[in-house]
C-alpha cells in the first residue's frame, strides 16, 4: 500500500504546483547551507588569521586554506545528517500546497480542507526543526558509540519523527489535533515504515532534495488511504 501511495506521489512530482514548491524548498534549503558555510569560513578566517606560528617552523600561510578545504568536506558529511531537519523543516512550510494538489488531482470529490492556521504551523515547524536537531545530535553520538547499529539509530529515529509530522500536518487539515492524533496511533506502524523510506534517501545527496515534496505527496495518500477517501 506504501507503495502504491510513493508511486501516486512519483508520478505527479512534474505537476506546476509541485515544482513551485520544490523550487521554493530548494532555494531556501541552498541558501541555509550557504549561509552556514560563510559562517563557518568567516569563523576558520578569525580563528587562523592570514598566517599562524608553529613552534619550530615559524609563520605558515596555509593553515587557513587547509581548514577552508576541511571544512568543504565536513559540510558535505554534515548535509547527510543536517538535510534531515533542513530540508524537511522547509518543505513543511509549504506543505499545504502540495496536499492540496494531491486532491485535487486524485480526492476531487472532497470538500475543500479547511487547513490549519499559519501560526499554528509555523510554531510547529519552529518545534519540529528544534526537536530533529536535537535527535540526530544525540543519534550522531549513538552511531559513532554503536557503529555497527548506525543505521538502524538513524533511519529509525528520524523515520519515527518524520512520519509522526508529516501525517500529524496532513491529517490536521480535515480533523481537530485530537483526531489527527487518533489516527495517527492507530496506523503507527505504517506512518513509522513511510517515515523510515522518507528518511533513508534524506541522506543521499542531491536526491535528498527532491524528498521533502514526494514525502508530503505520499503522507497525503497514505493519510486518504487510512481515512476511508479513497478516490
Amino acid at each position: 500500500m506504501i507503495v502504491t501511495d510513493f508511486s501516486r506521489a512519483l508520478g505527479q512530482l512534474f505537476d506546476p504546483r509541485f515544482r513551485r514548491v520544490l523550487l521554493l524548498g530548494l532555494g531556501l534549503t541552498v541558501a541555509l547551507f550557504v549561509a552556514v558555510f560563510a559562517a563557518l569560513l568567516g569563523l576558520i578566517e578569525w580563528l587562523t588569521g592570514e598566517t599562524t606560528t608553529l613552534p619550530f617552523v615559524g609563520e605558515v600561510t596555509w593553515v587557513g586554506e587547509f581548514l577552508s578545504w576541511g571544512s568543504v568536506a565536513f559540510m558535505l558529511i554534515a548535509s547527510i545528517f543536517l538535510m534531515i531537519p533542513v530540508a524537511s523543516a522547509i518543505t513543511s512550510f509549504f506543505l499545504g500546497d502540495v496536499a492540496r494538489a494531491v486532491e485535487e488531482e486524485y480526492y476531487p470529490h472532497l470538500p475543500p480542507a479547511p487547513g490549519s492556521r499559519f501560526a499554528d504551523d509555523l510554531r510547529d515547524t519552529v518545534n519540529f526543526l528544534g526537536v530533529l536537531v536535537a535527535v540526530n545530535v544525540v543519534a550522531v553520538i549513538l552511531c559513532l558509540i554503536f557503529a555497527p547499529f548506525a543505521p538502524f539509530i538513524l533511519y529509525g529515529t528520524n523515520g519515527y519523527l518524520l512520519g509522526r509530522e508529516y501525517f500529524t500536518l496532513v491529517a490536521r487539515r480535515r480533523h481537530s489535533d485530537a483526531e489527527a492524533r487518533t489516527l495517527r496511533r492507530v496506523h503507527s506502524g505504517q506512518i513509522w515504515i513511510a517515515g523510515i523510506l522518507m528518511a533513508i534517501p534524506l541522506t543521499i545527496p542531491i536526491v535528498n532534495l527532491f524528498i521533502p515534496v514526494l514525502g508530503a505527496a505520499t503522507f497525503t495518500h497514505l493519510y486518504h488511504r487510512v481515512a476511508g477517501d479513497m478516490a
